[in-house]
C-alpha cells in the first residue's frame, strides 16, 4: 500500500504542483487549504508523513505542528515545512515546534521526492 502525505499550503498552485510531484512517485495525496483544515482531516484520518507551508491563514504551520505533535498517533510523523521563510530563526522555531525538517520555496521535484523517500523509509 502506498504512503499517504498530506500536502497543507494556502496556495493553490503549489497545493497542485506538490501533487502531482508526489503522485509521480505512487505516493496516495491529501491536501488542505490551511492549518486548520488540516488539523481537522487529521483527526479523522492517520497520515504517514505531513508536509506544510509556514504563513496561512486561521492557522500557521508552526501552531498546525504543535497540535499534531499533542495528537499520540502523531508524535512520531514525519512533518517537514515548505516555506518561503528561511530565516535561520525561523528553522529553530520550526525544531522547537517538532518539525522533522524545512525546504525552501521554489521546491525543486527531485528534492522533494528525495525528502519524502528519506523521511517515509
Amino acid at each position: 500500500m502506498s504512503k499517504h502525505i498530506l500536502v497543507v499550503d494556502d496556495s493553490p498552485s503549489i497545493r497542485q504542483m506538490v501533487q502531482v510531484t508526489l503522485k509521480s512517485a505512487s505516493y496516495q495525496v491529501t491536501t488542505a487549504e490551511d492549518g486548520q483544515a488540516a488539523l481537522d482531516v487529521c483527526k479523522r484520518m492517520q497520515f504517514d508523513f505531513v508536509l506544510t507551508d509556514q504563513n496561512m491563514p486561521r492557522m500557521d504551520g508552526l501552531t498546525l505542528i504543535k497540535s499534531l505533535r499533542n495528537i499520540g498517533s502523531y508524535r512520531a510523523t514525519p512533518i517537514v515545512v515548505l516555506t518561503t521563510e528561511a530565516s535561520d530563526n525561523m528553522k529553530a522555531q520550526g525544531r522547537a515546534a517538532g518539525a522533522t525538517g524545512w525546504m525552501v520555496k521554489p521546491f525543486d521535484p527531485q528534492k522533494l521526492l528525495a525528502v519524502a523517500s528519506k523521511v517515509l523509509n
